[in-house]
């Protein structure tokens, strides 16, 4: 398309050429060269008469005629050009000057004058005489012509582009360009395993066909961002090798009424022509969302849209081989009509993957990246449990980064180790940052108060690493690992947790005698924590395995907005009571845990002054001397997954995650 345009666009600019080259090469020939004389026709005749012009050349339509004057030269060249009084040759033109000068001298009885003839030649027009006159007259037409098809085709174009707007703008992948396969997506072994027959449906229909099977409609993937949906769906249509629409939920609907409907036709009638084919529609969620739900009512664009999916899924014919792919992370506000099965027929989940997936993962994307020999992949998969594929994807790539800017040849486990960090936490060390010897002092204490409670706490997770240099937000951290992947929660472990997170607070009341804006984050989050338990989990005594309150969220952003209370006046002030009994028991329980630890305390602050961060065997030793909390009762497991990582952050920090 963009050639012909280009060839057009060269074949107008042409004709304009020609047309002005004809135009200049017209005006030149019928301007006479000159040596700077001007004379009149019957002033050339009088000297051609008296010897003066030595040379006459008649054009050969005899309208003008060029003359040249002495003196001779060897290089002639023509004085000038005059246009002919009389039309007949200019020979006997002076021959007839000549006669009737001779007679008027005699009729006066004059002395009859000498008169001297010139040489006369005739000017022989050029071949492309005739075709430079005709292109004279034709060319202006023809560029008259050629302006009007221009803009003709101009028009025609913007037309097209204003017809083309309800057009799909899925991009179309054929199987000829290389492909993503299931060797290339690590992680997700049971979703591979169902999309296997997926491919297996594209491959060979004639096998599920006699067995009266039908080829699914839709396959939707569910799953957090990062886990790999877009991944595994390229990697179905690599394994099939057939082609590939690939096109965003958002890029159906406009801002004029009925485009949506238009591109969901189109997107469908060029699927149906490429069969077996595969239509991939990411974040389907920016068009499927329930009906009725909206601000405009029932007749707005998105909602046309949707109808538009709704029917054209519907209306496959069973022997059509073109299968929908659908991907979302919002499967809750997804319209009842559009994942009953007819249309998306299975539903495939992707989670964030376990250690072995996490394993594997990295090996994927370190695969044909320089590693040291001290590269230990198994190390970060245990550092990063709840991390996506594409957080790791993105600690390989930091981590390479990392190590040209340090000016090394391969990649080294501390590059790995200091992208894991970066990625948990939201930034790069800040060892520019200037902290006075104060708070300093303070971070140290804080930090070590969250290390010493949580391994003194019995189903706290372990101590990874403790530092007082900035990172991101945080002006200080102490991460906690768990030794294995935990699904479930208990009710110690959360304990445990909201006393580690104390454990900051409680430092800086026995030591510094006084608290700061540092614990800010750590009290949001278990206050946070301690709500949940009450309200979501039925982790009370007193209110028992209830839930409490619905979550309401925005319309069109799904965010949490506030929360629907089903609950009377007297059961709140019974859930304020026990929120505040978890988070005071929690801050009791670092108190305690401090004062029968105060050497530890000290010790472990002191070694982070000196050396800013510690881990490894040298932090285990020194939390080996914490007395351990004995508690007072046992938990009880939940069934509400959590996050893996405790990330509990020091002084200056807005936030804590855990």
């Amino acid at each position: 398309m963009g050639d012909n345009r280009w060839l057009r666009n060269s074949f107008v600019y042409l004709i304009i050429l020609v047309a002005a080259l004809a135009l200049i090469a017209n005006y030149l020939s019928g301007s006479p060269p000159s040596n700077g004389q001007s004379l009149s026709f019957n002033e050339v005749i009088d000297r051609a008469l008296t010897g003066d012009v030595y040379r006459l050349v008649e054009s050969a339509d005899g309208n003008t005629v060029t003359y040249y004057t002495l003196p001779r030269t060897q290089n002639d060249k023509p004085d000038g050009r005059v246009t002919k009084s009389p039309q007949i040759p200019i020979a006997e033109y002076l021959q007839q000057e000549r006669l009737a000068r001779i007679q008027e001298a005699q009729a006066r009885g004059q002395p009859i004058p000498e008169f001297k003839m010139p040489e006369i030649d005739t000017e022989r027009p050029p071949a492309w005489g005739g075709i430079l006159s005709t292109l004279t007259f034709v060319l202006p037409m023809l560029l008259l012509i050629g302006f009007f098809v221009f803009f003709m085709r101009q028009a025609q174009g913007s037309n097209n582009q204003a017809m083309s707007f309800g057009k799909s703008r899925a991009r179309m992948f054929t199987s000829d360009k290389p492909t993503v396969t299931f060797a290339d997506v690590a992680g997700q072994e049971e979703a591979k395993q169902d999309l296997t027959e997926v491919v297996e449906f594209l491959k060979f229909p004639d096998k599920f066909a006699q067995l009266g099977a039908r080829i699914p409609r839709g396959v939707l993937m569910v799953g957090p961002p990062g886990t790999g949906k877009t991944l595994l769906s390229r990697a179905v249509a690599g394994e099939a090798g057939v082609p590939f629409f690939s096109i965003s939920g958002s890029e159906f609907v406009e801002m004029f009424v009925g485009v949506g409907a238009s591109r969901v036709r189109d997107l469908f009638d060029q699927a149906k022509r490429n069969a077996p084919c595969i239509v991939f529609i990411d974040e389907i969620d920016a068009v499927g969302r329930q009906r009725g739900a909206g601000l405009g009512g029932s007749h707005d664009e998105r909602e046309q849209t949707l109808n538009q999916i709704l029917v054209e899924m519907d209306g496959f014919d069973t022997n059509t081989n073109v299968i929908v792919i659908a991907a979302t992370n919002r499967p809750d506000v997804l319209d009842p009509a559009l994942v009953r099965p007819g249309r998306f027929d299975r539903q495939v989940v992707l989670d964030a993957p376990d250690i072995k997936g996490r394993i594997d993962i990295l090996k994927v994307h370190t695969k044909g990246k320089p590693l040291a020999d001290d590269v230990n992949l198994e190390a970060i998969a245990k550092v990063t449990p709840g991390a996506s594929g594409a957080d790791l994807a993105n600690i390989v790539n930091e981590a390479a980064i990392l190590a040209a800017r340090r000016g090394k040849k391969r990649i080294t486990m501390m590059e790995l180790e200091d992208a894991t960090e970066r990625m948990m936490l939201g930034g790069p060390e800040r060892r520019s940052r200037v902290m006075t010897p104060e708070e300093k002092r303070l971070t140290a204490y804080h930090e070590a108060g969250h290390a010493i409670v949580g391994a003194a706490m019995p189903k706290a997770n372990p101590v990874h690493k403790i530092t007082i240099v900035p990172r991101g937000r945080a002006g200080g951290y102490t991460l906690f690992l768990p030794e294995d992947d935990q699904n479930y929660r208990t009710v110690m472990q959360f304990e445990a947790d909201m006393a580690a997170a104390m454990g900051g607070r409680a430092a800086e009341e026995l030591v510094l005698k006084d608290f700061t804006t540092g614990a800010g984050g750590d009290i949001q989050h278990i206050t946070k924590l301690a709500r949940a338990m009450v309200t979501r989990f039925g982790m009370s005594e007193k209110l028992g395995p209830i839930q409490l309150g619905d979550v309401q969220e925005m319309v069109f952003l799904g965010r949490e907005i506030a929360e629907q209370r089903n609950y009377s006046e007297e059961t709140a002030k019974l859930i304020d009571a026990e929120v505040k009994r978890l988070v005071d028991t929690a801050h009791q329980r670092a108190l305690q845990i401090l004062q029968e630890n105060m050497d530890v305390l000290h010790e472990l602050a002191q070694k982070l002054l000196e050396v800013e961060t510690l881990g490894g065997e040298e932090l285990r030793a020194i939390l080996a001397k914490v007395r351990p909390y004995q508690p007072e009762r046992n938990g009880h497991v939940t069934e509400t997954p959590s996050p893996q990582t405790s990330v509990v952050v020091g002084p200056g920090s807005s936030a804590t995650e855990l």
